[in-house]
């Protein structure tokens, strides 16, 4: 299936790891010119090499999501350079899972602003590509724990905030064509992962987890990066406000 994406541009935060690795991997597959941000200047730079081996024009850099005007300033002078902005990939998280302060403000600071001000920097590259293509899209990474909840903590809260912050954000810019929609994940373990560190560090845990997944298994960043780059592909252009949850069936809520 041809997503249209050959020649778009894209910008991944949290790109070097992971899910936004996988993200920005399966956009460059597709043909789309990726630039990524992490805080570490050596994985930037082995990232961007390996996605310039896909054929496709590579971009890094470095940026604190939780300093809100480098974040923005990043993103406005990225696309410039680029020559625009079609798609943004808000995939950077604290991954702060307490529910004390520290925990809060790092959510907040860096799941929550770190969209908004995301989005706020990329909105005039996206409308312009709209105007253009007809088509221009912001995805937020958020989780199923903003839906599932054994004990109060910042990390399913705040993305419960991403959830709703998109949906104002999709209604708000609908007539411009510019998208925004969320992907949920439920566990997804790689190595150097949570999962992966919850496997090492606390075998119970990691085993009543893996009990609790029907399919027998964890994502893959792989299947996250799947259904994000087809979300936020021109092949799903009457798909905005919308949370997608990709979790192989973990969680027993129905989804209306």
């Amino acid at each position: 299936m041809d997503l249209g994406l050959k020649g778009k541009k894209a910008i991944v935060t949290g790109g070097t790891r992971g899910i936004g690795r996988a993200i920005a991997e399966t956009l460059a597959r597709e043909g789309c010119d990726v630039s990524i941000c992490a805080r570490n200047q050596d994985q930037v730079d082995e990232a961007v090499a390996a996605l310039s081996k896909l054929g496709v024009k590579a971009t890094g850099g470095i940026a604190d999501i939780a300093d809100g005007e480098g974040l923005k300033k990043w993103i406005a002078d990225t696309a410039k350079a680029t020559g625009g902005l079609d798609i943004l990939v808000a995939n950077a998280s604290a991954l702060a899972n307490g529910n004390d302060e520290k925990s809060w403000r790092a959510c907040f600071e860096i799941d929550v602003l770190g969209a908004v001000n995301a989005f706020e920097a990329a909105l005039p590259f996206l409308t312009e590509a709209a105007k253009k293509s007809g088509d221009a899209s912001a995805t937020f990474i958020s989780s199923i724990s903003a839906a599932e909840n054994d004990n109060a903590n910042a990390y399913g809260a705040q993305k419960a905030a991403q959830i709703h912050l998109a949906k104002g954000y999709a209604r708000q810019h609908a007539g411009k064509h510019v998208r925004v929609n969320t992907v949920s994940p439920g566990t997804v373990y790689f190595k150097g992962g949570v999962w992966n560190m919850i496997e090492d560090h606390m075998p119970d845990m990691f085993k009543q987890a893996m009990e609790r997944n029907p399919t027998g298994r964890m994502a893959t960043p792989q299947d996250i990066a799947n259904a994000t780059v087809f979300l936020a592909s021109p092949a799903s252009s009457f798909t905005t406000g919308t949370n997608l949850i990709v979790d192989g069936a973990i969680s027993r809520r129905v989804n209306f």
